[in-house]
């Protein structure tokens, strides 16, 4: 069931070096809205509900739009909505969310080197492995999404 912590206090170190590759990420040149789309799939697919709606409502700043956000969960199945930039990263960000085992799972990679350089597909790669940790924090220590909060006023 998890227990309600305040992480960013009681690890403040250890949250300040998630931080840090925070920062690194939001300056290497990689897409921010492709990586807020990027943490609301991965967020939708570990089921946080924090991050969920922490990153719904960062997409809905930066200006996409309802449908663009209604599609995510089921993205493979749209024609036109994601971009084909897009959808290798998303692939790529289910590839490494989605890891037990597969028989087919080295045939299902994508091919990322079509539209990202090496060290673009590094730099998502560790945006993923982000999301997926911060997920897991924001789970175990039963963050409270804002949705909720401004619910409860």
């Amino acid at each position: 069931m998890g227990v309600r912590i305040d992480y960013t206090r009681t690890s403040s170190a250890g949250v300040q070096a998630f931080s840090a590759i925070d920062h690194y990420l939001c300056h290497c040149g990689l897409d921010e809205r492709l990586r807020d789309l990027i943490n609301l799939r991965v967020s939708q697919i570990n089921g946080c509900a924090y991050c969920t709606d922490l990153h719904t409502r960062m997409l809905m700043k930066e200006g996409v739009g309802a449908e663009k956000l209604a599609a995510l969960q089921g993205w493979v199945c749209t024609e036109g909505i994601f971009s084909l930039k897009e959808r290798a990263a998303l692939a790529w960000a289910e590839y490494m969310t989605l890891i037990a085992p597969s028989s087919n799972r080295r045939e299902r990679a994508p091919d990322l080197r079509r539209y990202f350089s090496d060290e673009e597909v590094c730099d998502l790669t560790l945006a993923i492995s982000l999301i997926n940790a911060y997920n897991r924090l924001a789970i175990s220590f039963r963050n409270i999404p804002q949705a909720v909060l401004e619910h409860q006023t």
